[in-house]
This record gives C-alpha cells, structure tokens and sequence, in this order.
C-alpha cells in the first residue's frame, strides 16, 4: 500500500472539511512562528525576527540520514544473528570452563589473593565461610581440538568444533535486571536501544513482510527471574525498531488477527483511510512518529499473511522434530522456538532473539541446570547442524549465553551432590558460531578458581563491537542524537576481538 496515490485518496465532506482545518492550523502555527510571532512582528518590526533579509537559511542536512546512507562500513560476514540467551546465569563450572584442580580443594574456604576483596552480591556476603565447590558433573573432549565440554551438553559437544568459544567474558553488574539490561543495551540502566533494535535501525530489513527484530520466549523454562519487554524494546529510536515478540497459541502477535465475526475483506480498504488520516496528521504535526504509526499499520496488514505462514509447522518432515527433540512438537518450547528461530532466519529475518530462563541456582544447583541442559541441548546442537547443512550457517552468526557466571564457592547448603554457586560476573563462559568467527577454537582463560581473567579478556562492549563488526558495522559510527548527545550501542568503550575472527 502507498498512503501517498492518488488513487485512495478520498473526497467526501468530512474528509474536506477535517483538510480544511488542518490547513488552517497549520497557516497559523507554520507562518512567521504563528500569531505570537504576528504580534511580536507588528511590536519590533518583522526584520527584528527573521534578520535583514526576509529568506530564511536552508535547514541543515540531516546527520542520521548521512550516518545511514554510510553504511555497512565494511564488508558484513553476517546477513541475520541469533541470540540464545541463557536467562540467569549459566555456571561455566558444569558446562565449559574444566576445573579438575578444585578436587582436591572441595571444601575449602576461597583463599583471599584470589577474591582481592572483589564485591559480592548480598546472598552470600555475610556467609562465615566460601567453600569451594568443584562440579560433579564430568567433562570429556571433543572435536578435532580436543575441546572440553561437559557430560551435561552431549549434543552441543558434537557441533564443538563448529563454535567459538569465549571463557573470559566479563561484566561489572552483579545483580539479573542490570546484568541482563546491560548485555541486551550495553547500559545497566533502561531506557537504552537493545541490540536488535539498533541493528534494525542501521541495517534496515531484508523482509517487507515480517519485523526485522523478533522475540521468542520459552513457555518451558522456570520463571525464576523475569523478562522485561524493554529488554527488546526501541529505547530513544523510532518505534518500528522495536522487537516483536512472538508467542505459542492462536494469538502468535498480539492483536494482528481480526475480531471474532469479521472476515477482513475491507481491512486494505479501511487502513488506506487511516493512512490518510495518518498522513494529514503527518501534514500538520510533522511528528515523525505518525509515519512510524503508518508503516506498522501497514505491517500488521501484511504479517497477517506473512505470520501464520511462518509459524506454521506442520509442513516439517518428522526427521526435523527428532534432530530437535520431543519437545520440539511443543509449540512455545524452547525446541519448537529453535524450528521456528530457523524458519525466520530463512525468510531473512535479521535479528531473532530466544530467551530461556531458569539458569539462577542459588541452591540445588546440580538438579537445576541437569534439567536446563536436558530441556535446551539437544535443539541448540539441532538448531547449528540444521542451519550448517542449509548452507545457513556461513552467514548467519548464532550466539549462547547468559547476564554473568557463578561462584567457585557454594553459596549456603554444602553437600557431596548438592550446593549452589552465587552471581559472578567478573568471568564466564559464552559462545559464537557461523558467520565471521573462528570454528572449534576457544578463547580466553581464567584462573584454577575461574573466579578471575588470566588471559585475553573480553568485556560486554568489546562483545557488542564484535557482533556489530560481522555485521558490517563500525560500531563508534553508528550513533543516535537523543537529548542533546550522540549515543551508540557501545557507549564510549568496546573493541573488536579481531583475534576470533575468521
């Protein structure tokens, strides 16, 4: 639809009568500032207002749109991203980061020339004793690298030699909400454009028909601590940067289906009114979110062809759902959201981000995440053994992790099988694969205690700095105005760790 054709534009008397209003108030708000300023002219004489010649100096060029007419800065290595974010903190102790020297330790306190008085959270400072910990889960190697991975993670192990994994990613937040903000904003604080939401707004669409950045978030996982749609949402930017969440059940987008009764023939019909409606809002205000309103509008229009088709799986071969395990027939799973994470990232969908709670085991540790594993292991391996053989993989990057990692010492109750591991962000374990990054390496060490970075750190930032690297994007470049300074996904910090890169 094009609310500007001629051909939809329509004549009736209300429609006039609202244009000839609309004509009014802007004559008087638009000329010479107004009737205030018609008053001040005849007070001061009219050349006191606009300077000694009556033509006013053309208005500067816009700085976004040479800032956006400049990228991608470089050659992109990936087209689209999917973000698998492990909601709570997964322990780097029981799936990537081998300690086998904290066996002979079990038990004793943290020594202080390791922790160097570093913060803990509230749950664990006054404890009278730091016992340490080692997993009683075992690790084996695998891939041509001989890369460690623990017996928890037997399908993710098989695609090892396909992943780039980090162990020296740090943080400063200690707590979820501005741990997990600070990772999808680069900012502890909200109000700040989450990454999806930048690549949206620097990258554009490579699909008309379905939102640039969608949201998928698993019915299947403990809802320890919550989400927040502001975790996705736009920030400062335009609105149609927003991510879009998508949901199991009848109602997949909120709101995009028509009303029980209504069969939707005229709804093309009824937004070109509206578009038109929009549009001499638009003529009036010049508020630049009116035609934000007007593409979204004619989104959901097309998304409600565009959005049954692609969540429809019914059409899988029965050899997909068991590459991805029984709950992939379970729509909302986190399984069934890897199918469909797929699905969109076929359709050149840019950024799809899966969000699986559950991962914050204070206490029952090894229950807890033998069971997280158990219901995310399988479909994550699935998910890069399917896009590898679509050909998907070469420029597509995937990603896996959490806000932080977890303690070498049990936080409270202390047991040969059973203890729990607090927040820890000064180290922990991610991974990358597909598009732009190094396969079957890992990089970055920590401690015999992984409780500090011994080699190659890599902090938030320079994370994001990379993500938008493979993307094309010089991350110090891309930047918005908002409240009389220009911000960027990276603040003032972040560099690329060109030593992963492919």
């Amino acid at each position: 639809m094009h609310h500007h054709d001629e051909e939809f534009r329509v004549h009736t008397p209300e429609f006039d009568q609202l244009h000839k209003k609309l004509d009014r108030r802007r004559f008087l708000t638009k000329t010479s500032l107004g009737l205030g300023a018609l008053a001040m002219g005849s007070l001061f004489g009219i050349d006191k207002l606009h300077g000694s010649g009556s033509r006013q100096a053309p208005a500067p060029g816009n700085m976004e749109e040479e800032i956006l007419k400049a990228l991608p800065h470089i050659a992109p290595k990936a087209k689209r991203v999917v973000y698998l974010f492990m909601s709570g903190g997964p322990s780097q102790f029981e799936t990537f980061d081998y300690k086998p020297g904290l066996i002979k330790l079990a038990g004793q306190n943290l020594p202080d020339s390791v922790r160097k008085g570093q913060r803990l959270t509230g749950m664990s400072a006054n404890q009278s004793a730091l016992p340490m910990v080692p997993s009683i889960y075992n690790f084996s190697q695998h891939g041509k690298n001989q890369t460690w991975v623990s017996e928890l993670l037997p399908y993710t192990a098989k695609v090892v030699d396909d992943l780039c994994i980090v162990k020296s990613i740090y943080s400063e937040a200690i707590n979820h909400d501005p741990a997990i903000t600070f990772f999808q904003t680069g900012n502890q604080l909200p109000g700040r454009p989450s990454i999806g939401s930048w690549v949206s707004y620097g990258l554009g669409s490579d699909n008309n028909n379905l939102p640039t950045f969608i949201v998928l978030v698993s019915k299947n996982a403990p809802k320890d601590q919550p989400l927040y749609a502001r975790l996705w949402g736009n920030g400062f930017l335009e609105s149609r940067h927003q991510g879009v969440q998508f949901r199991s059940g009848k109602d997949p987008v909120l709101f995009l289906n028509n009303p029980e009764g209504y069969d939707g023939s005229d709804r093309k019909e009824m937004l070109q009114y509206l578009s038109q409606l929009n549009q001499l809002q638009n003529d009036s205000y010049g508020d630049p979110e009116i035609n934000n309103r007007i593409a979204q509008y004619e989104m959901a229009f097309r998304m409600q062809t565009s959005v049954p088709e692609v969540m429809d799986t019914s059409d899988e071969p029965d050899e997909i759902f068991d590459l991805y395990g029984p709950d992939s027939r379970d729509a909302g799973s986190y399984a069934a959201n890897c199918i469909l994470a797929r699905k969109l990232l076929e359709k050149d969908v840019k950024f799809v981000q899966l969000y699986h709670q559950g991962w914050d085991q204070h206490g029952g540790l090894p229950k807890g995440i033998a069971q997280q594993c158990k219901n995310t292991d399988q479909a994550t391996g699935a998910l890069i053994m399917d896009l590898k053989r679509r050909g998907l993989l070469d420029d597509t990057l995937v990603i896996w992790g959490g806000e932080f990692g977890r303690t070498v010492y049990s936080q409270g109750k202390l047991t040969a099988d059973d203890y729990g591991r607090d927040h820890h962000p000064r180290c922990f374990t991610m991974w990358m694969a597909g598009a732009g990054v190094k396969a079957g390496v890992s990089y970055g060490e920590t401690d015999d205690f992984s409780y500090n970075i011994v080699k190659n750190p890599v902090h938030v930032h320079d994370f994001h700095a990379t993500l938008m690297y493979l993307m094309g994007v010089d991350h110090e470049r891309l930047t918005y105005k908002f409240q009389g300074r220009r911000f960027r996904l990276t603040d003032v910090h972040g560099n690329v760790v060109k030593d992963i890169l492919a």
